[in-house]
């Protein structure tokens, strides 16, 4: 990605797809080119948490609401430490934020963190076009770097594709770090962050954890060298077909029996290491407004999600796996896609949206409360 931060209300932007569709608007955010795999969001709030959750590393986020930025951006609100985004694209980018919490505008933002976007386009027919020929490859180009569509769309079509990408050790932590208990501590877990948002171990704190969070890279024996009660797995990005060694770490731990909780590519990382397959989605799930039910209760939540993957195991019947019998715990209403795993003879469970919910639904919240109980079962 190369950018420019000059003049960027006024310079002419091109959004290029890897099919030959264009869109034509206006910069948003830095001057200058991006590429990444196009996906669309349909949150019509919480823009900053998706900017800064590491999942969205090399896509580039088109948003279905119709205006963003209303609210600015503040401090207290992101996920991580950075935008993972790619690039961003917006219909009608808000022209004065309002909010008691804002700092600046989410243009100044973006235009700071060198993000490429694009305003003025019609999100809706570019969602729908997503929707009916599925995520693909795109770049967003403004200001000099505007040319002719061939010389564009070439360029677009040598980006990388998100299939075969193994990007979790480009988001994770680089050194361990302890997430303190909020109060009496209860447990100890070792997470795996193979992308984690902010508000993750947050939630866990707020139960009473000490969570350690650990490298992508970590080993089995760095996961016991803190003497966890519970081992999590986080959520992060790119093709989970690609994430041999936290398959190996997980076959470690459920080996050991130890209580197991994975979201998003932690649920993906866990069907694979029950024997299952990963497919990619057409154009994957990704907002706060995704209805799943749970199987075990029936209860039907709406919860928050980004994932353009899913895990293949068969809804109608329980499965026979090498730790045990296997059941799909959680399904999405909308497509049926598989939503979460729950083993039948041991403490694991994985769903594969956000039950930290930033910002918003709560609905999935006793998810982290199940896991607690795992691990009071497990200490009893």
């Amino acid at each position: 990605m190369t950018t420019s931060t000059r003049g960027a209300a006024q310079a002419p932007a091109v959004l290029v797809l890897e099919d030959g569709r264009t869109f034509r608007g206006r910069a948003y955010g830095a001057v200058g080119e991006t590429f990444g795999e196009a996906v669309f969001s349909t949150g019509m709030t919480g823009y900053q948490e998706t900017l800064t959750d590491p999942s969205y590393h090399r896509q580039v986020v088109v948003m279905t609401a119709p205006h963003v930025g209303n609210t600015g951006v503040n401090d207290e609100d992101p996920e991580s430490q950075r935008i993972w985004v790619s690039g961003y694209v917006v219909r009608d980018p808000a022209r004065i934020p309002s909010n008691w919490r804002s700092r600046r505008s989410l243009h100044e933002e973006l235009e700071s963190q060198g993000v490429v976007g694009i305003s003025g386009i019609d999100t809706r027919a570019l969602t729908r076009h997503l929707r009916e020929r599925g995520a693909m490859r795109v770049g967003i180009f403004s200001g000099d770097a505007v040319a002719d569509e061939g010389t564009l769309l070439a360029k677009v079509r040598q980006a990388p594709e998100m299939s075969g990408a193994d990007l979790s050790a480009e988001v994770a932590t680089q050194e361990a770090y302890v997430v303190p208990a909020i109060g009496t501590k209860k447990f100890t877990v070792a997470a795996i962050d193979l992308g984690i948002k902010g508000m993750t171990p947050h939630r866990m704190a707020e139960r009473g954890i000490e969570v350690h969070v650990l490298p992508a890279t970590a080993t089995v024996e760095d996961v016991y060298a803190v003497a966890p009660d519970g081992v999590f797995f986080s959520n992060g990005p790119g093709d989970p077909a690609t994430a041999d060694h936290p398959v190996s770490v997980m076959s470690a731990v459920l080996e050991r029996g130890t209580p197991l909780f994975g979201i998003c590519f932690g649920n993906q990382i866990l069907g694979r290491a029950l024997g299952f397959g990963t497919y990619k989605l057409k154009y994957g799930h990704r907002g706060i407004n995704q209805p799943v039910q749970d199987r075990t209760t029936g209860k039907v939540e709406v919860t928050a999600h980004n994932h353009g993957f899913a895990v293949d195991a068969p809804l109608d019947r329980i499965s026979e796996t090498p730790y045990g019998r296997a059941e799909v715990s959680h399904v999405c209403l909308n497509d049926q896609v598989v939503e979460g795993l729950r083993l039948l003879d041991r403490p694991a469970f994985s769903v594969q949206y956000h039950p930290e919910a930033a910002a918003g639904p709560h609905d999935a919240a006793y998810l982290f409360d199940r896991f607690v109980s795992l691990m009071e079962d497990q200490r009893a």
